[in-house]
């Protein structure tokens, strides 16, 4: 009888601590995502600087068939380090996904993938960053416009790499990488905290109408960019935006270049 009882004690104790172990996994996998899973624009100084991580990787994940171009990835890196400091280097991780079999997205069902998907999460002295290219349109689009892309957390951004294929169907290269290349920035600059996203304003340039962008028409951080409006004429180097003085201010402000 006390051998009898003595085994269901020691059952007791290892069910116990087996589960105790399963929710500390859980708790630690949790705890292990949560700097990537903050507000946009809150990992601003982050990228900037080098105060917390000298290295970056961006991974890439994409839908089969809709790939970016490899040059408009090179374009993004020369942006960071224009903008950045990251003694340590940037690196572009990129692999497919099937098609996740939807039309249309809005921004939860992108979250709710992204956290199936990713695999690289902030840790040590390496910052990562999430950059999302989806079949489908996003839910927001209109008539007037279409939205290229988004910035949603403070670590991703995703890109709507259908719409942008189809408005470069037609027309000569290398005008897809230079509309990749313009939106790329764009969606960056966001998790920068432009504008008013967690770089504080040395002036005021916010487009109140339009959410955190820049009411100088002419600046990269313009909303038109985000929703394809501006590019008719994009066919040369030239023709991408850049950031004006007012945002240039901001990023340099909060400790970047």
């Amino acid at each position: 009888m006390l051998k009898k009882i003595l085994r269901l004690f020691l059952v007791t104790i290892f069910l116990f601590f087996t589960a105790c172990s399963k929710d500390d996994d859980s708790q630690n996998a949790n705890n292990f995502m949560a700097a990537n899973r903050l507000s946009t624009g809150d990992s601003a100084k982050d990228f900037l600087t080098e105060d917390n991580f000298t290295d970056l990787v961006i991974e890439v994940v994409y839908v089969e068939g809709y790939q970016p171009s490899q040059m408009a990835l090179d374009n993004l890196v020369s942006f960071i380090n224009q903008r950045c400091y990251k003694s340590g280097g940037v690196e572009i991780n990129m692999r497919s996904i099937e098609s996740p079999g939807e039309e249309i997205y809005d921004i939860n069902e992108v979250d709710d993938l992204e956290k199936e998907i990713r695999s690289q999460y902030t840790s040590g002295n390496r910052l990562a960053l999430f950059a999302f290219f989806l079949d489908g349109k996003y839910d927001a689009d209109t008539e007037e416009s279409l939205v290229l892309g988004v910035a949603y957390r403070n670590t991703s951004f995703v890109i709507f790499e259908e719409t942008i294929q189809s408005l470069s169907d037609g027309i000569a290269e290398p005008s897809r990488v230079l509309l990749e290349s313009t939106v790329f920035r764009h969606e960056f600059s966001h998790l920068l905290g432009l504008v008013d996203l967690g770089s504080d304003m040395q002036t005021d340039h916010l487009d109140e109408e339009n959410g955190h962008h820049c009411d100088v028409e002419s600046c990269l951080m313009n909303y038109k960019v985000e929703s394809g409006l501006n590019i008719r004429g994009m066919v040369s180097e030239e023709n991408i935006a850049q950031l004006d003085s007012q945002c240039l201010a901001d990023l340099r402000a909060n400790g970047g270049k």
